[in-house]
C-alpha cells in the first residue's frame, strides 16, 4: 500500500486571501492531503486570532476533504515530521519573496533532511495581492470583494471595515 504524500501549506493568513486558496487548491492537484498551517507568531501584530484564522480557513476549505486546517507554534520541519509531511508548500509572488523562502528551504531542509520545499508562482493576477494589501484597503472603507473568499467576506468586512483590532 503506498503512503499518502502530505505536504504543509503554512502562513499567518491574517486574512486568508483568493492568492492564499490557489495556492492550496493547487497543492492539492500535486499532493494526496494538504495541512494549512495556520502560523502562530508572537510578533506579529495580527488582526484575527489564531482561532479566527483558523476557523475562516475552515469555511473556505469546507468541501475538500483533503485540506485539513490546523493551528501551529513551533518549528516547521519538527511538525512536518510529525505529521509525516514530505514537503512544505509555498507561493511567490516576486524576487523578493524568493530570497527569504529560499532561505527558510534550506534551513528547514538542514533541520529535516526527509522534507522538501515546493514553489508555486501566483497567477497573475495574484501578484500584487496580500494580506496586509487587503487590511489596507479595508482600514480605507475599499471594496475587498475582490481579493477575499465570498464565503468569508462579511466576517472580514465586520473586522477590518470598523478598524478595530481583536479584542
Amino acid at each position: 500500500m503506498q503512503s499518502l504524500k502530505v505536504a504543509i501549506c503554512p502562513g499567518s493568513f491574517d486574512p486568508v486571501t483568493l492568492g492564499h486558496m490557489d495556492i492550496i487548491n493547487r497543492a492539492r492537484r500535486i499532493f494526496d492531503h494538504v495541512i494549512v498551517a495556520v502560523m502562530l507568531n508572537p510578533a506579529k501584530n495580527t488582526m484575527f486570532t489564531v482561532e479566527e484564522r483558523i476557523e475562516l480557513l475552515r469555511k473556505c476549505t469546507v468541501d475538500m476533504a483533503d485540506v485539513e486546517v490546523v493551528g501551529f507554534e513551533g518549528l516547521l520541519a519538527d511538525y512536518a515530521k510529525i505529521r509525516d509531511a514530505t514537503a512544505i508548500v509555498k507561493g511567490l509572488r516576486a524576487v523578493s519573496d524568493f530570497e527569504y523562502e529560499f532561505q527558510m528551504a534550506l534551513t528547514n531542509k538542514k533541520l529535516n533532511n526527509e522534507l522538501e520545499t515546493v514553489f508555486l508562482t501566483t497567477r497573475a493576477e495574484n501578484m500584487y495581492l496580500s494580506s496586509s494589501i487587503v487590511k489596507d484597503i479595508a482600514s480605507f472603507g475599499g471594496d475587498i470583494s475582490n481579493f477575499v473568499p465570498d464565503c468569508i467576506l462579511a466576517d472580514i468586512k465586520d473586522r477590518l471595515y470598523k478598524g478595530g483590532r481583536r479584542s
